[in-house]
């Protein structure tokens, strides 16, 4: 998913959702719910609020509202505990408070919460929506209880023209240009330059050659098309100018793709811990929304 707003759907009467992920990574993107994460095994990197944390085993991470992130397991088979919920849950506090520092400190029992959440949420006994509520608005209590909390800013405009442009750049990453960005975030070439690396992690540039080689990886894996024909598409001035971007992103030339190859989300804050996704695949290992 590149850099776009996510939308959750909870099971019928809960407002939450719990479940496991296996060698979880995804793109930059952002949901207007919370995001409560914890390490089961292994060690993941997060990209959250202008910054990377590592997380090792035990440690966890509080998302807020609107926050523009993304995730990479740092290691094989890293087994991630997530917590989704809606942000109106805690709407009474989260409007005035936020975390000083996504990364939680010690002694939070979030590990403890899922387990619970999750029994809640899958046995489905009356009223289970309300207890699930309940169960996250006490755990978040305490965190921000514990933990150094801020006034949360007014909501600002940049921001949100931000996310914006993040859509701009999925819909029409072709023809889209540094120009087009500059222009739709009405900034001065260096203070846009300054902002995007701040905001995504990485250069414009960088950015928007992942968009078009995730989109090239999508159309090798369809067939149908030539080589030349896939560059144009995707927006590449030249052949020879796809087959570098291409080979430098993947590790491999457009013509030699592994069959199934799913492009890693590693364009920001490289890491020499990182694993190929060809090898470790990301799975959903366990939800409360449905049987596995």
């Amino acid at each position: 998913m590149i850099a776009r707003r996510e939308i959750w759907e909870y099971p019928d009467d809960a407002r939450v959702w719990a479940g496991k992920y296996r060698n979880s990574h995804n793109l930059l993107h952002w949901h207007y719910d919370c995001e409560l994460v914890c390490v089961e095994e292994g060690s993941i990197d997060i990209f959250c609020e202008r910054g990377k944390y590592t997380l090792e085993k035990g440690e966890a991470l509080f998302t807020d509202s609107g926050q523009i992130h993304y995730q990479r397991a740092a290691a094989p088979d890293t087994v991630l505990m997530v917590i989704i919920f809606d942000y109106n849950i805690l709407r009474p506090f989260l409007d005035a408070w936020q975390l000083a520092c996504p990364k939680l400190g010690e002694g939070h029992r979030v590990a403890e919460t899922y387990r619970e959440l999750f029994k809640v949420l899958t046995e489905r006994k009356p009223f289970y929506g309300a207890e699930a509520a309940c169960i996250v608005a006490q755990r978040m209590i305490d965190i921000f209880r514990r933990d150094r909390i801020l006034p949360r800013p007014k909501s600002g405009r940049t921001e949100e023209t931000f996310k914006r442009l993040l859509e701009e750049i999925h819909a029409q990453y072709q023809t889209f240009t540094f120009e087009d960005a500059v222009r739709f975030m009405g900034m001065s070439d260096a203070y846009f330059s300054r902002y995007f690396k701040a905001m995504a992690g990485t250069t414009f540039s960088q950015y928007l050659n992942y968009v078009r080689t995730e989109n090239a990886v999508r159309l090798l894996r369809e067939g149908g098309m030539t080589m030349t024909e896939i560059a144009d598409a995707c927006g590449f001035a030249t052949i020879r100018n796809f087959n570098r971007i291409f080979r430098a992103l993947t590790g491999t030339a457009p013509s030699r793709l592994p069959e199934n190859y799913v492009l890693q989300g590693d364009f920001a804050h490289p890491s020499d811990r990182a694993f190929s996704p060809t090898l470790f695949d990301c799975k959903l290992i366990e939800s409360s929304a449905r049987p596995l």
